[in-house]
This record gives structure tokens, C-alpha cells and sequence, in this order.
């Protein structure tokens, strides 16, 4: 079953203890609302007569508010990520025909270079708020929600179609609406591995904060204040100390994130495990006991309860759990007919509209071109793989398994994965320039900085998710170490590794944009493949070329997905989930 919430101790508190801390709650929220009301009047600001920036300041004294405004993309981005997951999730797993089509183009997605969701939009989002910066804002946000979102949907339609058996057949003979089932059973189960991926999403954020806040389209520059774009600027200048102070500002925001929000959701999502028997260590926060004594939680009850009895009653012509509608055989054949000829027709319309736009124009010989690029590329993604997950599967399980390593450990953890790699690629390309390393190779290092954590965090979900029962009756079995990761740890740790796998290939075919391409001051490093070649094209505004570019990359992601992908994911659900 799912576990209960811990028992908090506010009944045994003293009265000063729970006055304190429902001052320390009304003061943290008096501050989230102060920070928030002195960003709003900057976000909606009239566009001067000289345009939109190409250029930030680089004094250190603008660097909290830099972080401030980051900050609020980040989190704005991460909130409609998680609303992008529940609705992409349940429409893909609640529906066959959907399913076959949405998670195969959730991969295509997650795989598009974030340079290629900006040279499409980027048009769009400033005809929508014309004369503001609100249009530069809503921008660079969606670039920031395009690097969170899809593996958010892939870790929520993963936990939806490996939910335990037999809470599925409780909730169903509960006769549930769908909206309470969604809320009881769907939401809670996923959370664990939920959560883990939204910290893995914060860092996928941080990774192209630079490219979301220093937008280059079309031969345009438009910059936001915040730490993307002094970072690039503190680069461009060649100033090393500026931008050690960027890395130091993120250090900062990164524990305070850690300690203030992901530590107590960790702690708080511990009720979700399935399992019989409480851990023997539960994860602690001091947060989140203060927020337990403070009281919030009655207060925000008074509320809350109405709300949900209002809706429970509002879904209820959705319907309840475990109907159907009755058709016959004959009648789903045909629908499915026609389904897949609807689907047939509109490929057959993409593919002669890439014909008569690129192919045509740029000639067989450039398509040619692109493809051997985009091999190179999935030849470094591979290697990725196969040496990330010999790395971190093993670490991955300790730290999930183990309630005391991982209080020390996820700090670090979310410094590594949160902190955006490629602030450290000027220090890095600098270190290759002088070592005279080649960046074909030397790509493959910094795709791995910004993509290895989506395997970590899924396996430390997945490691946190075993039930304590199956790890005592291994213990009680006297298995040793091998027959454990054997039999109980790595089958356990499958669905979620093909998780991290999945979202880690689709990362690295992004990061390709800035991990082909790096440069310190005027020396750029260029490596040969199909990131670089769509980071240079988007520069120039090419849009025939990044059409093709981006065309050829979703056919790699495609291939690999149908053929290697989608077997192991079935593999997963049908022998190594607790259904």
C-alpha cells in the first residue's frame, strides 16, 4: 500500500514553538510575494525606442537581481512543465491510438535543439505582446520550457502504465470518478520518480539558460537580464573572473533551492512508496518540520477541502474509473482504419511539403550531407550512453537505497546536475586549446556534463521506489551482493534506467547545439556533426537548412526509438514492474 504521512509532533510541541514557526512560514511567504511583486513591473516594461537589448551589463552588483529574473523563468517554466506532464501523460497512456503517436513524437521532441523551437516562435511570441518585453520574456520561457517539459511526460506516462495491479482494481471497485482516481492513485504513485525528474528538469533549464536569455535569430541578438547573459558576455569579454562569480552566485541559488524546496518534497513524498513497512531511516527536512508545526496545513485545509468536494462534484460527468464504452470487433477495426489513414495522410502531406521547401532547393546533395553529420552525432550520443550508464546505475542505486548517503550526497547531487554545465565551457575550451584536445572528441565530454543526469536522478527514483519488504526478503534469503543486484536491484531499477535513457539520448541530441559549437573570447572550436550545423545555420537564419537539420535529427531519434527504445520500455512493463 501507500504509505501514510508521517506523524507530525505539532500536538507535542509547546505553544512558543508553534508561534515561531508559523512566523518563520508568514515571513517566507511575505518574501516569495515581495520578490515577485518587484519583478512584475520589469517583465511587462514598453520596449524602448531602440529595440530590444543585444547586450547586458556585466557589473557583479546586477548578479541577484540576474538571479532573480532567472529564477522566475525557471520556476514559471517548471510549473507549466508539470501541467504539460499530467495532460500529455494520461492522453498518451489512457488511449492506444494516442499513445502510439504521442510518445514517439514526445521523443522527436525532447531531441528538437532549443535553438530550433526559438527560430520557429520567436515571431510569434512578439506579435503576441507587441512593444513589450513581455514578447522577449514569453520567449525565452518557452525555450526554458521546451528543455524541462518532455522528460517530465515521459517519467508521468511511465509510472501510469506500471501502476501496481492491484490499487488499480481498488480504486476501480471504489467506483472512483476519474478526477479522484487521478488525484489518489496516478498522482501519488508517480510522485517519487516525478519529483526527480523535476529537479533533472531544473538542471536541463539551467543547462540552456544562456541560449534562452541571449537569443540569436535570424542575425539578431535579444538579451535578458539574467545569469545566461552575463555569463555569455562575461565570455565574449574574456573576463574569467566575472564569470567565476556567475558560478559562485549559481552555487548559492542552487543550495538554497535545494534546502528551502527539493529537500522537503523528498522528505514529504516518502509517504508515497509502496510498501508495507516504514524505512528504518526516513529523509528529514528542517523545513518541512517547521512547515508541519506551523500549522499551514489546517489553515490551508479550510480552503482546500471545499475546493476539492466542488470539483469532485464538477468532474463527475467524466465519468468513473474502469468504464468502457462497448463496441464491437468489427466497429474498432475500422476506427483504427481509419485512424491510421488519417495519420498516413497527414506524413504524406509533411513529407511533400520538406520536399517541395528543402530537399528541392538545397538539392540531394546537401540532404546527404546532413545525414553522414547527423551519424557522427548519433556515434557521440552512443558512447554517451553506454558509458553513463556504467558510471551511474551503480551510484544511482546507492544513493536511493540509502536514506544516509543521500542526505549527504543530493547537495551535491543537485550542484552537479542543477549547475548548468556550459557556464564551465569557456574554462573548458580554454583547457583544449592548450592541450590542443580535439573537439570531435572532446564534444562528447561536454554533452555528457549537461545529459548524464537524467540517467542518475531516474535511477536514484527508481532505487528510492523498491519496496523495503523485497529488500528485507532478500536480506532474509542471505543473498550476497551479486544474487541481490541480480535478482531484485537491477530488474527493479530497469524501467526507470529506460526512463533516464530515453530523456539522456533525446538531451544529448540537444546539447549537440552547444557542444559542438564552443568558443573562449575570438577561438571557436568547431566539431563536425549535426548540432554544429544547426547552431550555425540558426545564426544565419537559414531556415531551409534548419528545417533539414532538425528533419534529420528527429529521424535518428525515430529509429532509435522504434527499434531500440520501444522494445526495452515494452520489456519493462510487461517483466519488471509491480503490476
Amino acid at each position: 500500500m501507500l504509505r501514510s504521512p508521517l506523524n507530525d509532533d505539532r500536538s507535542q510541541a509547546s505553544r512558543s514553538t508553534r508561534i515561531w514557526t508559523g512566523l518563520a512560514v508568514a515571513i517566507g511567504a511575505l518574501v516569495l510575494l515581495g520578490a515577485l511583486a518587484y519583478l512584475l513591473p520589469a517583465l511587462g516594461a514598453p520596449i524602448g525606442p531602440a529595440g530590444v537589448p543585444s547586450h547586458v551589463s556585466t557589473d557583479p552588483a546586477n548578479l541577484p537581481y540576474y538571479a532573480l529574473r532567472s529564477l522566475f523563468r525557471m520556476f514559471t517554466a517548471l510549473i507549466i512543465s508539470l501541467v504539460f506532464a499530467f495532460l500529455y501523460g494520461l492522453a498518451a497512456a489512457r488511449s492506444r491510438r494516442l499513445g502510439a503517436v504521442l510518445i514517439p513524437l514526445l521523443d522527436i521532441l525532447q531531441s528538437v535543439p532549443v535553438l530550433g523551437f526559438l527560430s520557429a516562435t520567436i515571431s510569434i511570441w512578439l506579435v503576441l505582446f507587441p512593444g513589450s518585453i513581455m514578447g522577449v520574456e514569453a520567449a525565452s520561457i518557452f525555450a526554458i520550457f521546451t528543455s524541462q517539459a518532455w522528460n517530465m511526460a515521459f517519467s508521468f506516462y511511465n509510472s501510469l502504465t506500471s501502476e501496481p495491479s492491484d490499487l488499480d482494481e481498488a480504486v476501480r471497485l471504489m467506483r472512483l470518478t476519474r478526477w479522484q482516481r487521478f488525484w489518489k492513485l496516478d498522482v501519488p504513485n508517480s510522485m517519487i520518480p516525478l519529483l526527480w525528474n523535476c529537479m533533472m528538469s531544473m538542471g536541463g533549464g539551467w543547462f540552456f539558460l544562456t541560449a534562452s536569455e541571449m537569443i540569436s535569430v535570424n542575425n539578431r541578438t535579444l538579451a535578458l537580464p539574467g545569469i545566461g547573459s552575463f555569463v555569455e558576455e562575461a565570455t565574449a569579454e574574456q573576463d574569467l573572473g566575472k564569470v567565476g562569480l556567475a558560478i559562485l552566485t549559481m552555487i548559492v541559488v542552487v543550495l538554497l533551492i535545494d534546502f528551502l524546496l527539493w529537500k522537503p518534497l523528498t522528505a514529504w513524498a516518502e509517504k508515497f512508496r509502496y510498501t508495507s513497512s516504514q524505512s528504518t531511516e526516513p529523509r528529514r527536512s528542517l523545513v518541512l518540520t517547521i512547515i508541519r508545526l506551523s500549522g499551514v496545513k489546517d489553515l490551508l485545509g479550510l480552503v482546500g477541502h471545499p475546493l476539492a468536494d466542488l470539483l469532485d462534484r464538477i468532474t463527475r460527468p467524466l465519468g468513473r474509473t474502469g468504464a468502457r464504452w462497448s463496441r464491437g470487433g468489427g466497429r474498432r477495426r475500422a476506427s483504427d482504419l481509419v485512424w491510421w489513414a488519417c495519420l498516413a495522410l497527414i506524413g504524406l502531406w509533411g513529407l511533400w511539403q520538406l520536399d517541395r521547401l528543402v530537399i528541392r532547393p538545397l538539392g540531394l546533395g546537401e540532404v546527404g550531407h546532413v545525414f553522414q553529420l547527423g551519424l557522427l552525432t548519433f556515434l557521440r550520443v552512443l558512447i554517451l550512453m553506454v558509458v553513463c550508464t556504467i558510471v551511474w546505475v551503480p551510484i544511482g542505486a546507492l544513493i536511493g537505497m540509502n536514506p544516509r548517503i543521500s542526505r549527504y550526497l543530493q547537495p551535491l547531487v543537485q550542484i552537479l546536475a542543477s549547475f548548468p554545465a556550459n557556464f564551465i565551457f569557456p574554462f573548458v575550451t580554454m583547457v583544449f586549446i592548450i592541450w590542443r584536445i580535439d573537439i570531435n572528441w572532446g564534444s562528447i565530454l561536454l554533452m555528457a556534463l549537461g545529459t548524464q543526469w537524467y540517467i542518475l536522478f531516474n535511477v536514484i527514483a527508481g532505487a528510492s521506489a523498491i519496496p523495503d519488504d523485497l529488500l528485507e526478503m532478500s536480506r532474509s534469503l542471505g543473498q550476497n551482493r551479486w544474487q541481490r543486484w541480480k535478482t531484485l536491484i537491477l530488474p527493479a531499477l530497469f524501467g526507470s534506467w529506460c526512463t533516464g535513457g530515453i530523456t539522456a539520448a533525446g538531451g544529448a541530441w540537444n546539447a549537440s547545439i552547444v557542444s559542438e559549437v564552443v568558443s573562449y573570447g575570438k577561438t571557436e572550436l568547431t566539431a563536425k556533426g549535426l548540432g554544429a550545423y544547426i547552431a550555425q545555420v540558426t545564426a544565419t537564419g537559414d531556415t531551409p537548412r534548419i528545417i533539414l537539420g532538425v528533419a534529420v535529427m528527429s529521424i535518428f531519434v525515430v529509429l532509435a526509438d522504434r527499434f531500440f527504445w520501444s522494445p526495452l520500455q515494452s520489456l519493462a512493463q510487461r517483466r519488471y514492474s509491480l503490476t
